[in-house]
């Protein structure tokens, strides 16, 4: 499998990625839970290191599937993961809005971390702009404290981030 490095971080994944939106979520009902991790399981097995996820694919199953499909080759794949929606508050299957507020950031990914099974998020980014957010203290400070530093520097130039600097003048 060729790769691809992404990006100035050397973040390296397979040049054939996997999004995973479509088992639990959006194009009808969900897939069969098995038949879903062994296909991500016969995916890394054929050499794809690179799973897209969200918060909001499902909502919360879809990372919870892909933690449990991906984690025997923890450290070995990149999982890539958004914020930045309010889920329903009622636990329903539509998001309620937008939400990029510094405190909703970190529990949704304190959440995203447990529903992975990792101890660090590989490529996390913001899913949609928020403008009611106050930009100036999100990505980075989420950066710092979630994301791997040795693996995940491609944080560092996720859009938000370039978003949020050029935005925010005083930065």
């Amino acid at each position: 499998m060729q790769k691809r490095k992404l990006g100035k971080s050397g973040l390296e994944v397979s040049a054939i990625g996997l999004g995973c939106m479509g088992m639990t979520f959006s194009y009808g009902p969900p897939a069969d839970k098995k038949q879903m991790i062994s296909l991500i399981q016969t995916a890394v097995e054929r050499g794809v290191t690179f799973f897209d996820t969200a918060e909001v694919y499902g909502p919360l199953n879809n990372e919870e599937l892909v933690g449990e499909a991906l984690a025997p080759f923890n450290g070995k794949v990149v999982i890539a993961t958004k914020f930045g929606f309010e889920l329903d508050p009622n636990g329903g299957p539509q998001w309620a809005g937008l939400n990029s507020r510094p405190e909703h950031n970190k529990q949704a990914v304190e959440g995203s971390l447990k529903r992975l099974q990792v101890d660090a998020i590989d490529l996390l980014y913001q899913h949609r702009v928020d403008p009611n957010a106050n930009t100036r203290c999100g990505p980075e400070r989420l950066k710092r404290k979630f994301c791997r530093p040795s693996r995940s520097s491609a944080s560092a130039s996720f859009p938000t981030a370039r978003w949020a600097k050029a935005s925010s003048p005083d930065r």
